[in-house]
């Protein structure tokens, strides 16, 4: 693929962790590190918050119901997330300046309170501060949306702030992405901390699914099965009276009510978003 070619091949660090240089070229083994070794959860992090009725929060690396697990699903490994109690599997590990991709497949089972609706995940990304801000579930992050029907959306989680262009349908929110639309920022109490998706890629039930993400600085760019269908500028939270740049921290996949799997999670350096994701 010609975006491809455009990736850093120097040594770039991320939270102290090193890319290894190497030759040009898409299929080289060494562009891309594993985040999920495909035998245990080393390098992450599980977080529980408080689980539905309860009025304690399980808290870190408490996870004695097993919500976050390794099974085999369809002869290869994956991380199961089995949505019991909501919370952030959380990689120990700051990234900024990166292409994430991963697998992700629906299993069956549904908890409480979201029994009875869509099922649901989500990829955070900048991920900083303490865990839990949002609702004792995730830390403050921006989201590429895990959910069905509507993969590849955005959410503000925890208040952090993006522009995006886009429209807005009878001048109501939320906002739909639409490159060479109206510029908004989201949230804002007009157009709450959603920004929908330009079109559906997911695949039927059953079927695995690749997420992409590519940020650099304050952009980045959601890619479902291999379309691009969100591009976000300006990421920034709010520190105290001041706005600040949000470029970098963890990473966390969303156990929030439904079963999930995930697989083949990697990462590499990115220098620039390739302009044919930006198009």
């Amino acid at each position: 693929m010609k975006p491809y070619r455009r990736y850093l091949s120097v040594v770039l660090f991320a939270a102290g962790v090193a890319f290894l240089p190497t030759a040009a070229g898409e299929n080289e083994p060494a562009d891309w590190k594993p985040l999920f070794n495909g035998r245990d959860l080393s390098g992450w992090d599980a977080w529980l918050g408080r689980p539905h009725n309860s009025k304690e929060i399980v808290g870190l690396n408490k996870d004695s119901r097993q919500v976050y697990t390794v099974a085999q699903e369809d002869g290869k490994p994956a991380i199961l997330i089995s949505g019991e109690i909501f919370g952030a599997l959380t990689s120990k590990q700051d990234f900024s300046n990166y292409h994430l991709k991963l697998e992700f497949k629906w299993g069956e089972k549904k908890w409480p309170p979201r029994e009875n609706t869509v099922r649901d995940s989500g990829l955070l990304y900048h991920c900083v501060g303490p865990h839990g801000v949002a609702g004792t579930f995730w830390m403050q992050s921006l989201e590429c949306q895990i959910q069905e029907m509507d993969c590849g959306d955005f959410w503000s989680v925890a208040g952090v702030l993006v522009d995006v262009e886009g429209e807005r349908k009878n001048g109501k929110s939320p906002v739909i992405f639409k490159k060479g639309g109206d510029k908004f920022t989201v949230p804002t109490k007009e157009t709450g901390p959603r920004i929908i998706k330009n079109a559906d890629y997911e695949k039927p039930h059953g079927q695995w699914n690749t997420i992409e993400l590519l940020t650099v600085g304050q952009t980045s760019v959601h890619v479902v099965n291999g379309k691009v269908n969100m591009i976000l500028t300006n990421a920034r939270r709010k520190v105290g009276d001041k706005e600040e740049p949000l470029t970098k921290g963890k990473i966390q996949l969303q156990s929030e009510g439904a079963e999930v799997f995930y697989r083949n999670i990697a990462i590499r350096p990115l220098k620039e978003i390739p302009e044919e994701y930006l198009k």
